[in-house]
């Protein structure tokens, strides 16, 4: 079965996983240093805190900022759930944001229509939070500016876009946002297991996180070790060496794997862009796509079978597909959350025709072919 995405381990994986499981800490030793100081070093930024997930990483990130009860959170309606579940178990209140359907990121248009009806409201909006959808950077000169001007603080949510640029800048993230979130899950651009991190040229923030990820003790030097305090609660959000041994191995291919994503995708624009029920992710020349995810969009109205027809069939022939995503106002978490369609219309249809086309490093080119053809087998049939 080929699915939709999967991780790639070498000789030299197994090698730093192994010398770690050897060394005399497996937590909290020298190799959680070492790939944070590999992180900074790639991303060009200031601080990074490894910590167990993504989705940890966007919690300490909102707990950093000081999201509290009622806090107004503005999410893009296409992305995971976690951002939105961190809210909720801060108390914040969550709206909704459309995306441009040609590339699933947050619409810059709808967010200002959410500003200017926040506006009238006259509530503020604490946070606006930015899914870098796929592997391709949002319009962040525009977010950027209206952070500015309206002093709301902004996270990106970079778990899909390890190795992506902005006007080739490769630490667009830490330059336009507060702080950004990494996932390293296994069908992400390199994985560590399981795992994540924050990066950030804000000391504070750094301070903060790298404080609450574990349990938000404070220890002094010259005292006793079982001497600490705790003035907030925090989490065991911890990396382990172990997992983090498989992140240094890892980090060294990101150019590769990157690469050879482009590579697939690129196979894949040309077969589908010749299709004219198909549309192929949209790619400005001002920004550098990772393809953590190949996004393709079918108009299923124009076509003899439904989607979930479509998967089945595909399924029978040992290629798994995926959709990326239900937008997250139809999760039963919000289902009393009134929503205004209208607003949302490019999500809906998103949603209806978006599937996710297999993309990963050792995904061989006789693979792609075939999947491009039994696709068009299917959506072409007359």
């Amino acid at each position: 079965m080929i699915n939709y995405g999967k991780q790639f381990l070498d000789q030299e994986d197994f090698k730093s996983v192994l010398n770690s499981l050897k060394s005399e800490k497996i937590t909290q030793g020298s190799k959680i240093n070492i790939f944070e100081n590999s992180l900074k070093k790639k991303l060009k930024c200031k601080y990074a805190v490894s910590v167990s997930s993504g989705t940890a990483a966007l919690h300490l990130i909102a707990k950093s900022l000081g999201w509290k009860k009622n806090d107004l959170i503005l999410i893009s309606s296409i992305t995971f759930v976690a951002s939105s579940s961190v809210a909720l178990h801060l108390g914040a209140k969550v709206d909704f944001v459309d995306v441009n359907y040609e590339d699933g990121n947050i619409s810059i248009d709808s967010l200002i229509d959410k500003i200017n009806f926040y506006k009238k409201k006259k509530k503020k909006i604490k946070t606006v939070v930015v899914t870098d959808y796929g592997g391709l950077p949002a319009d962040w000169d525009q977010l950027y500016k209206l952070k500015k001007k309206l002093n709301f603080s902004i996270i990106s949510d970079n778990c899909h876009s390890f190795g992506g640029k902005y006007k080739n800048q490769i630490n667009y993230q830490t330059k336009y946002s507060d702080a950004a979130a990494l996932s390293f899950h296994p069908v992400k651009h390199i994985t560590t297991g399981e795992g994540g991190a924050v990066i950030t040229n804000d000391n504070k923030i750094a301070s903060k996180c790298n404080l609450l990820r574990s349990h938000g003790i404070l220890r002094k030097k010259n005292f006793s070790p079982w001497i600490y305090k705790i003035k907030e609660p925090g989490f065991n959000y911890r990396m382990s060496d172990i997992n983090a041994a498989l992140g240094i191995s890892q980090l060294k291919k990101i150019n590769k794997f990157v690469r050879r994503r482009k590579e697939i995708a690129q196979i894949y624009n040309s077969f589908f862009s010749k299709i004219d029920i198909c549309k192929i992710p949209y790619f400005p020349t001002n920004k550098e796509h990772s393809y953590h995810l190949y996004p393709l969009l079918i108009d299923f109205k124009k076509i003899h079978i439904s989607k979930k027809t479509f998967f089945k069939k595909l399924r029978k022939k040992k290629i798994n597909l995926q959709v990326h995503y239900i937008p997250i106002y139809k999760l039963d978490i919000f289902k009393n959350k009134r929503v205004n369609f209208k607003k949302l219309k490019n999500s809906e249809l998103f949603f209806k025709n978006e599937v996710s086309l297999p993309i990963f490093y050792e995904l061989k080119n006789k693979d792609v072919r075939n999947i491009c053809h039994q696709i068009k087998n299917l959506i072409t049939y007359k």
